[in-house]
């Protein structure tokens, strides 16, 4: 059984497991924040991927703000239709390189499940290696035997958030240093520019190069010089899809102590009762 002890595998490292039993490959692709869509390029994905909806299926449809994370019967029901079992072994890519798959690995670890890996380069690097692509194909997937169990330690909420904001505590905003100093409208309209009191802002770019994550050496250089005695650390972005990739960045430097602030800068933004500073 193929198990995987890395929060992040290269091209060539999927490539040399892509036949294994137990794997799942996730393709995770959502338009990035700001663009427009390109619906004229047929997509591509790699051999036998199966598509995780992050912006349709794998998050509470009925919450106020976007993204915000599911219930843990819910989570489970929707996975286990991908096919999807407790000895299943995940590699989560997306057609940006390293952008919305971070979340789909936040989500699986939130939800209790450790076998899973985001693929460092996503498509266009599997691509640019000269591995095989095929067209998107719909599948008929059996039912998975998947079980979630929550583990809320990963996720922040507003109040806990403003209670580390007074204290001081470690909070990081994965967004441009243009929207967190306000000096670039934010995307979506209307909503407040500026960032959490006291927070910090690290660009989720900072932690990558060309579309891949640094090595563990250069992020374990990022944090330590952030928090060299590894205090406890929360990340924000536009609305939780981003802040992921902080997450991710912590894990591969050995930093496990964080939570991702699910509502992030648009609930952050649009509760008028919340002080922002520019």
């Amino acid at each position: 059984m193929l198990t995987v002890n890395t929060p992040i595998v290269s091209v060539e490292w999927l490539c040399e497991n892509l036949k294994a039993d137990n794997l799942i490959v996730l393709d995770a692709t959502i338009q990035k924040v700001g663009t427009q869509a390109n619906d004229k390029k047929e997509k591509q994905q790699i051999q036998n991927a199966v598509f995780f909806d992050l912006k349709n299926v794998f998050l509470d449809g009925e919450a106020e703000y976007p993204n915000t994370i599911p219930s843990e019967k819910y989570f489970e029901k929707e996975v286990q239709k991908l096919g999807i079992n407790n000895d299943s072994c995940i590699v989560v890519y997306d057609d940006l390189g390293v952008y919305s798959s971070p979340r789909v690995w936040w989500l699986f670890r939130t939800f209790g499940f450790e076998n899973i890996t985001v693929l460092n380069g996503g498509l266009p690097a599997w691509k640019e290696a000269g591995y095989m692509v095929e067209s998107k194909k719909e599948r008929t997937l059996s039912v998975g035997n998947f079980k979630a169990t929550i583990n809320r330690s990963k996720i922040s909420v507003t109040e806990e958030v403003l209670k580390a904001s007074r204290d001081k505590q470690i909070i990081l905003d994965a967004r441009s240093k243009g929207r967190f100093n306000a000096t670039v409208p934010e995307p979506r309209q209307d909503l407040r520019g500026g960032h959490i009191p006291n927070s910090k802002s690290l660009p989720y770019t900072e932690l990558q190069v060309a579309g891949k994550m640094k090595s563990k050496e250069e992020l374990q250089i990022i944090f330590s010089e952030i928090t060299p005695s590894k205090e406890a650390m929360i990340f924000s972005c536009g609305s939780g899809i981003t802040a992921c990739i902080l997450a991710l960045g912590a894990e591969e430097a050995g930093n496990t102590n964080y939570s991702v602030y699910d509502g992030s800068w648009t609930e952050w933004a649009s509760r008028l009762e919340l002080p922002v500073e520019k």
